[in-house]
């Protein structure tokens, strides 16, 4: 018995990480459907004797992204909203155009890691660990076949530093891993965080706040 207390904190822990991220399904599969009246943590399931093999088809990477915008980065996104035979899977994936010069800005996926692959073009990627790791900076130069991962939850970024455009996949461990750019959200955000807020918490004067909340922050989602 004296094993017992070890026992349950292996126990405790196995269960913690079980559930750390997107549920195991318990059917063969859960296509989602959109109930207006109910509003559930993830989405119901079509009736499987209704799901039909269109529904397992995503045709959304076929084309180029526009990338004719402040970035110049386009992301096509194949998450559970976009791709309804994703629900209760745990995977989604996204395709990722880039003019020459086109930014991904530094952005985080709350509830995924990312891995992504080059398949045309030269990307500088990178991200920033936690405050625990102090902020360490990682940071590679990609070519065509290279693959990089971003941990879950961790600010990372994309920049095309080809003279072609480039286009890149990523797949991500959820099927709603969310989005957070995070100069949207700081200075983007509806309503506006306080500038009191913001000049202590960026140590700059009233103006530069007042400059940054006033631009457009494009998103490129």
């Amino acid at each position: 018995m004296k094993f017992l207390p070890t026992r349950l904190l292996i126990l405790a822990l196995a269960t913690a990480t079980a559930f750390a991220f997107d549920p195991s399904p318990l059917q063969d599969f859960c296509v989602a459907i959109n109930d207006p009246e109910v509003f559930v943590n993830g989405k119901f399931c079509k009736d499987p004797k209704q799901v039909a093999e269109d529904d397992f088809l995503f045709k959304g990477f076929r084309y180029r992204g526009n990338t004719v915008n402040p970035l110049g980065s386009k992301v096509t996104p194949a998450f559970v909203d976009q791709f309804a035979a994703l629900n209760t899977l745990g995977i989604s994936m996204a395709r990722i155009d880039f003019a020459p010069g086109g930014l991904n800005p530094p952005h985080t996926h709350p509830r995924g890691t990312e891995i992504l692959v080059v398949t045309e073009g030269t990307l500088l990627v990178g991200f920033v660990t936690s405050n625990q790791l102090n902020n360490t900076f990682f940071t590679k130069v990609l070519y065509k076949g290279d693959v990089f991962v971003f941990p879950i939850g961790l600010i990372h970024f994309q920049l095309n530093i080809g003279k072609t455009p480039a286009l890149a996949f990523a797949a991500l461990s959820s099927e709603n891993p969310g989005v957070i750019t995070i100069a949207n959200a700081v200075f983007g955000s509806k309503p506006p965080i306080s500038a009191d807020i913001l000049t202590k918490a960026f140590q700059v004067d009233k103006k530069v706040v007042d400059y940054l909340q006033a631009q457009f922050w494009y998103d490129n989602n």
